[in-house]
């Protein structure tokens, strides 16, 4: 018998447990591994299902004494099962962290908080961000090396916006702009070049005839069509005639906005990308946000998101479709990364894919694809490890599988790229390795900040670390990991600019160097090894080249400097006080140094023949003895000086007491170094040829 139930569709089923991947989204999961969301997104491999832990506040909390500042505000996260060693916060670093370590605080690690906000002047930041980087550094350093080390201009000068050109100009141009039609291949291959690898947003082929056609007109029209053009030539032009570039970019501002009370198109998003960039090669990051927000939201009107939305416009305007919707997820991801804040677009709706095949089924080399792939790889970092405020060794691993993946796919290629003649396929090549490395210094750096706050003193006032206590652990790894990453990069943008390319307007490759500069010098200050210095002084030198056109790049240069002098004093210090100590040791065997006791002890030490005064060092000595009696060598072995079977102690080899000075045991001192030959340049009769030399 047909019942009218049967007729209703099916209810679905509600299942137990979504995956990671879902749940952060917020989307429908069907429960199966892996889900048909990754399937769709080909991201089987990520699809995983970790078990729910309900986390509960706890009810009796210790107050902070610094209520107000926000980082204390936050309540820290619940330990796991696994117990968890926090870097220690900036303000107070506990000494138990930098001291002990048991085997199971080994496998997580959890993200400073200090730098959580940043409250400039201009705006905030989030923990991703490379200045917060540098919050956090700044704050070690000064209270564990040096208050001073960095210098008043690093603090005070705003470190988000730039005084704008703008107002140079009157805000109201009512009339056009000129256009030189010798100079619009020139500008807007500059324009094609600088954004290599971040947007594709035109057909390059029909570009430039566009714009010269355009400018022919008598009389232009104000549409958003013009509003493209002029931002085109504005960024083409901003690093050659920047009075020029701002003409162009007012203009094409002016006319873009008045295109929003109309209906929104592809030329609205183009309009308002190309603000975006023009403001940040312009140092106004603030404004550039704010106005890509307009792009993403338009980008969502019309559909950009949907590749089945784009499919119906035709083959042609399909890809280009696509391909400005992947440019929206780039510069949306640097944005969101280079300054911590949340992203104005997400992939959780969208169906565009991020890869390209040819015709035999293998992925196809584009710089636009891989450029989304490792920006997406960098969000799930942030998304795994800066918004949890934790990692361990086991998410370290999966997300450098990744990583290991992407390298594996696009690292060979895009490394001959970069080496390649032609002026954009290089830039684009660069800024996409280069963001793939600041990907991998990014989910190591809470290890390399660890290890920071482990090596070095708990104050300026303090001794330094043991060797005992800077020995090797499995967060080191990660460490040198983050410090090779960074030293990759610095290599990789020094040979960029050794090819001395002409605009100097790059705030992807600018960022990303910062960061790099930074972890250097932490590498080196935190002993890591004094091969560092020489990047780190590249990484000054890139940051000076770029400074000549770029203001973020010259404060960031003053930055590396101060950190990088600071370094290279407090290990001069360090290597002063491992000579003193050694002198201690050589006094206590041979008397070098006089003794506290000695009554011809002069206060400025001994002078030598130049006027010059050599450093004082006293060693205490017990009463009765002489310099050499406390037995340095009774902890040696003879057999270690002597081939011999000779067991006689060493302690033959000091004066005796009523034999009077200058006797030693002969019998003793030969057994013991006589089978060691102290002078091999003599073997062969006693013959030294010094032909050779002459």
């Amino acid at each position: 018998m047909h019942s009218d139930i049967d007729d209703l569709p099916p209810l679905r089923e509600r299942v137990s447990q979504a995956c990671d991947t879902c749940k952060q989204r917020k989307v429908k999961c069907d429960g199966k591994a892996p889900c048909s969301y990754c399937k769709r997104r080909h991201r089987e491999k990520t699809c995983r299902f970790s078990s729910s832990v309900r986390r509960r506040r706890r009810r009796t909390e210790t107050p902070t004494t610094n209520a107000s500042t926000p980082s204390n505000r936050i309540r820290p996260a619940t330990p796991t099962t696994t117990p968890t060693v926090p870097i220690p916060t900036i303000n107070r670093v506990s000494p138990t962290l930098t001291r002990h370590s048991d085997v199971s605080a080994e496998e997580e690690a959890e993200v400073p908080r200090d730098a959580r906000l940043i409250c400039d002047a201009q705006g905030r930041l989030g923990d991703c961000a490379p200045l917060s980087l540098f919050q956090t550094v700044r704050q070690i350093v000064t209270t564990r090396v040096d208050p001073h080390a960095f210098s008043p201009e690093t603090s005070r000068v705003s470190m988000l916006e730039n005084v704008s050109s703008e107002g140079l100009m009157p805000i109201g141009i009512t009339g056009e702009p000129e256009i030189n039609q010798t100079s619009v291949p020139r500008l807007v291959t500059t324009f094609l070049t600088v954004t290599s690898g971040l947007v594709d947003l035109f057909d390059n082929n029909t570009l430039i005839p566009g714009i010269q056609s355009w400018g022919n007109q008598v009389k232009r029209p104000g549409d958003v069509t013009a509003a493209v053009y002029y931002l085109v030539l504005a960024i083409g032009s901003q690093s050659e005639d920047e009075q020029l570039a701002t003409t162009y970019f007012l203009r094409g501002k002016h006319l873009a906005l008045a295109a929003l009370t109309g209906n929104l198109s592809v030329g609205t998003v183009q309009s308002f990308l190309l603000t975006t960039l023009y403001m940040l090669r312009s140092c106004q990051i603030n404004a550039a946000f704010l106005f890509f927000g307009i792009a993403a939201r338009a980008a969502y009107a019309i559909g950009l998101h949907r590749t089945e939305v784009n499919y119906r416009f035709g083959a042609e305007i399909h890809t280009r479709r696509d391909r400005l919707w992947k440019s929206i997820r780039i510069l949306d991801l640097y944005l969101s990364i280079s300054m911590g804040r949340p992203p104005a677009a997400s992939d959780a709706d969208c169906t565009v894919p991020d890869y390209s095949t040819s015709e035999d089924g293998s992925e196809r080399y584009d710089l636009l694809n891989a450029s989304v792939q490792i920006l997406s790889l960098v969000e799930g970092i942030v998304q795994e490890v800066y918004s949890r405020r934790k990692i361990s060794l086991q998410l370290t691993e999966g997300i450098s599988r990744q990583l290991r993946d992407w390298s594996n796919k696009w690292l060979p290629s895009l490394l001959r790229t970069s080496r390649n003649q032609d002026d954009r396929e290089r830039t684009g090549a660069c800024q996409i390795l280069s963001s793939y490395y600041y990907a991998v210094m990014l989910v190591s750096r809470p290890f390399l900040m660890y290890e920071l706050c482990r090596r070095l003193p708990e104050s300026v006032t303090s001794p330094p670390r043991s060797a005992a206590e800077t020995n090797g652990s499995g967060r080191t790894k990660l460490a040198n990991a983050c410090i090779d990453a960074a030293t990759l990069m610095i290599g990789l943008i020094s040979d960029f600019i050794s090819q001395r390319p002409s605009d100097k307007r790059m705030p992807l490759l600018v960022s990303w160097l910062f960061a790099s500069s930074l972890v250097v010098s932490v590498g080196h200050l935190s002993n890591f090894g004094r091969a560092l210095e020489k990047p780190a002084e590249e990484s000054i030198r890139a940051l000076e080249y770029f400074a000549s056109q770029d203001a973020h790049a010259s404060q960031y240069a003053r930055i590396a400097q101060s950190l990088h002098r600071c370094a290279q004093s407090y290990l001069a210090r360090q290597d002063a006080e491992d000579r003193r100590r050694i002198a201690e040791s050589s006094t206590q065997l041979f008397g070098l140094m006089p003794k506290d006791h000695d009554d011809d002890n002069q206060n400025s030490g001994r002078p030598n023949s130049s006027g010059a005064q050599y450093p004082e060092i006293r060693v205490s000595a017990p009463a009765g003895l002489e310099p050499w009696s406390s037995g340095p060598f009774d902890d040696f072995d003879p057999a270690i000086f002597s081939f011999g079977e000779s067991h006689t102690p060493l302690t033959d080899i000091r004066v005796q007491h009523g034999q009077g000075h200058g006797y030693v045991h002969e019998g003793s001192a030969d057994q013991v170094f006589g089978a060691m030959n102290l002078f091999p340049l003599l073997e062969g009769n006693g013959h030294i040829d010094l032909a050779h030399l002459l």
